[in-house]
């Protein structure tokens, strides 16, 4: 169940962003603001920092919007080594670990680290959070 995904090119690392699956929590803004930007365009500029400090602000997109695939050797995102669950006041539910989301058929909507699952009903992008509880 992927929104649209746009992609921000580097030599050393490339950073997809999902635009469906952002609810502007801003934890990249605020941890590597030289390369997301939203007063720029393109919002996203990778090779404004080095590729480690890239990758370790996308792994803390609480929502899964952002991911990142290196092209310098270095480590691939990370599957968590624990599964855990965080309820934000009056938001969504943050999953991290290695999260599969199934239709009640079973059939696969995504496979991911990291995500924020509706809790409000409100969503219509459910399960996925959209900021309608907002």
């Amino acid at each position: 169940m992927a929104g649209k995904v746009r992609n921000y090119e580097s030599d050393n690392i490339d950073v997809q962003y999902d635009v469906k699956r952002c609810i502007h929590a801003a934890e990249c803004v605020r941890r590597l603001s030289e390369v997301f930007d939203t007063d720029k365009r393109p919002w996203v500029q990778p090779q404004n920092a080095p590729a480690d400090a890239v990758a370790e602000t996308v792994q803390h997109c609480p929502t899964g919007a952002l991911h990142f695939e290196r092209k310098d050797g270095g480590a691939s995102e990370a599957i968590p080594e624990e599964n855990m669950i965080r309820i934000a006041a009056d938001g969504p539910l943050y999953v991290r670990g290695d999260v599969e989301i199934t239709t009640m058929d079973g059939d696969m909507i995504l496979e991911d680290t990291r995500v924020a699952l509706c809790r409000c009903g409100a969503s219509e992008n459910k399960p996925f959070c959209d900021n309608s509880h907002n």
